[in-house]
Formats: C-alpha cells, structure tokens, sequence
C-alpha cells in the first residue's frame, strides 16, 4: 500500500475511479465509497451498502545524471523508482435516509527510492522509503437536503527506512571501503479527515474537505556496520546516535472541489488544494567522514504547496463512461534545497480511465495517469566537509496504473 513522492508525498491514485480525472472534482463526486478518502460527507449520497477494492501499479523514470560540479565518485545510481504496488479497500453503509457509515484503508501518502550501491550520491542515500497506511472509520449526516457533514478519525502506520554508505577514508589519507549505516522503524499516528458537500441545485454540488496533521515520531538504533575511520565512530558516539528519534508531520490538506452536471452525458470537474509542507519537519541523518561529524537530521527547507485540477467525465452509454483531467502541483522545495532520497518537483498529471458497469450492482474500472516532473536539479553539499554531489534529473515521470471494482447492495 506504498506509493510515491510527486509534488509533494500525496498520491491522489488509490486504484478508484476517481483516479482517472487527476484529482478534479475529487472532494464532490460521490460515486463510489472511496469518496471518504477525499471527503468523508459524500458517503450519504450513496445508495444502501458499497464495496470497493482496488489495486495500483507505480513504474517509474526516475534517473540523476551527474553534471560538471559533482565531486562525488561512482555511477549514476540508475532508475531509482522501478515500480511499487498498491491497494485500497472502502466500504459504505445507508443507515437510513440522513445518516451513512463507513470505512477505508488505503495509502496516499509514501515515499521509495533505491539507488544503485556504489552510485555517486551512495553518502546521502542508497535506498530510502516513507510509507503512510491509512484506517478510517467514518460517519456522515445530511443535514439539509442541501448540505452533509462528515468526519473519520484516522489512524495511520508509518515506515520509515533509510539506508546510507559511510565514507571510511580518513581526511583523505587512506583508501578504505565504505561503511554501512540503516535506520528504520515505524510509529503510529493520529488524525481526522472532516468534510461538506453541499447540492447548489439538482446539476451542481460542492465539496469541502480538510485532513489534520498526523505526527509520526521515529526512534531506533541505527545498524551501523564495517565503520573503520575513528573519526566517524567517535563522532557517532559523542551523538548518541544508538538513541536517534526523527519527528515527522504528514501535512494537513485543505480541497475544494466542484462537479456540475453539464447535460446527460457530460459532467463537468475541478479542484483547488493547498498541503502544509512547511511543518513535515526534519527528517533524515547525515554522516561526514572528512570533518568527523553526524548531524541527527536534515533540515528539508519545505515550503508549502498548491493544487489545480480540471476534468470531466462522458457517459458513452448506460455502462460505460469515460473519465479524463488534468492537473498542477506546485513543488515543496526550490531546486536548491532538494534532495536525492526525495527528487520531487513541481507536477503535472494527465489522466485518463473508463468505469464499466459488468451487471447491476458490479462496475469495474480501470485508469492511467502520467505523472510528469521532468528536469530536476540537485545540488547538495556535505553540512561538514563542504564536498557537493550535482546533477539533475532529466524527464522524470511516473506512470500510474490502477483499476478495480465496486459492488452495489
């Protein structure tokens, strides 16, 4: 139930329908339950009890050409996203014409990236992974015919994993093979997800949605194996680092959707978003062998970001509709702050899909969405020993390919 960095850590593709209109729309369209990931109030639109299991595949081209400014040896490190799995399961229930409940597990907020070992970035991370799995039970009211509340509580697991060479060689004076140093543990946390829809008139709705915070906090013993340089070892117990804890703030989301009902067979979709980057926190550790020093975290210079999608859906015919969108992510870091355990950048989404209604009660769907964050520079410097690994990213891409179905009782 991983998924990947793209402007910012939140993929809106679960594998649902909705995954095809690059999130346009997504906090007013109740058509299915995984509305409760977007906007817990939609779920009493929906009629008696639902049932959505959906699965994702994330391939992706993600490589860093070194430039004439890296210092670093070794290679490229080659495509640092191959490919990561996914799944979703939503359930809704009527409890009478006002009041719906329901459920959803899903994964929307993550992070992988593995490098090749000896690659030339191998002392700022080799592989590196932030997943988020989020339970939601959640209860919604229509108190108006016009308007409906909702809210899930939300409880998600984090891990977080990051693996990194050591650089052994003794201010310079000896040849040693690297170190190895793994961290990684996993923490619970708590949030809420709360949300209104309100029926402008029979053709349009729309959709307010907000998700809270949710701190994980880190806290294990790094395994760190075949250090030889003194240096490093005295530096790493001066730190305490056997006691390392790295505090993290999944952002709080605020979205605004609208869907209107053009004529019968055209709806038309938007949405504006904005994520409180600038709270994730400082995550990550860095170890310098030339100064002899281990700095506990990194400072991530996040900034806060904004979303823009437009989409619409066609009813080719009764069982069969088509869904298309597009979208914008500004970037959470300018390209002096980014890192290469998390290249992202600013991001377009071009979105497509079709949902297919097999028999009364079971649709199936299916969508694809690229994700396109093309050049990226990155440019760090050791905080100690001042030696800087440059390069970019060129024509960076995700593709994202889910599907999956609905049953209807």
């Amino acid at each position: 139930m991983g998924n990947a960095w793209a402007g910012g850590i939140f993929i809106y593709e679960a594998g649902q329908e909705g995954a095809g209109l690059a999130n346009a729309g997504a906090a007013a369209l109740a058509s299915d339950p995984s509305v409760l990931m977007s906007n817990p109030a939609g779920i009493t639109e929906l009629a008696g009890t639902q049932i959505s299991a959906n699965a994702q595949l994330i391939l992706g081209d993600l490589r860093f050409s070194r430039d004439g400014n890296n210092q670093f040896d070794g290679n490229e490190g080659g495509n640092a996203l191959q490919y990561l799995p996914g799944a979703s399961f939503f359930i809704s229930h009527q409890i009478d014409e006002r009041s719906a409940i329901g459920f959803g597990m899903y994964g929307n907020f993550g992070l992988a990236v593995n490098y090749d070992d000896d690659w030339a970035g191998r002392y700022f991370t080799q592989e590196a992974a932030i997943i988020g799995v989020s339970f939601q039970p959640t209860i919604a009211h229509k108190f108006t015919d016009q308007l409906s509340v909702g809210i899930g509580p939300r409880i998600m697991y984090g891990y977080y994993r990051t693996e990194m060479a050591i650089n052994n060689n003794l201010l310079g004076l000896a040849d040693r093979p690297d170190g190895q140093l793994e961290y990684k543990d996993t923490d619970v946390g708590t949030g809420v997800n709360l949300g209104l829809l309100y029926k402008v008139d029979e053709r349009t709705q729309i959709g307010l949605a907000y998700t809270s915070k949710v701190k994980l906090e880190f806290k294990d013993s790094p395994d760190v194996r075949k250090v030889s340089n003194p240096i490093i070892n005295a530096a790493l117990n001066r730190l305490d680092v056997d006691a390392l804890q790295l505090d993290m703030n999944v952002p709080q989301t605020v979205l605004l959707s609208i869907a209107h009902q053009l004529d019968p067979q055209w709806k038309l979709l938007g949405s504006l978003g904005w994520q409180d980057w600038s709270d994730f926190g400082q995550i990550g550790v860095d170890v310098d062998a030339n100064a002899g020093g281990v700095d506990r975290t990194v400072d991530r210079q996040y900034k806060d970001t904004w979303h823009a999608s437009v989409g619409a859906q066609y009813q080719i015919n009764p069982r069969l509709r088509w869904n298309m969108g597009l979208g914008y992510d500004s970037s959470a870091v300018d390209d002096k702050d980014r890192t290469v355990d998390n290249p992202m950048g600013e991001t377009w989404r071009l979105a497509t899909g079709v949902n297919y209604q097999l028999e009364e009660g079971l649709d199936l769907h299916l969508a694809y969405t690229l994700a396109w964050l093309g050049d990226m520079e990155d440019e760090q410097t050791k905080s100690r020993s001042g030696t800087t690994l440059s390069g970019s990213y060129h024509n960076a891409a995700l593709h994202i390919i889910g599907g999956g179905a609905t049953w209807r009782f």
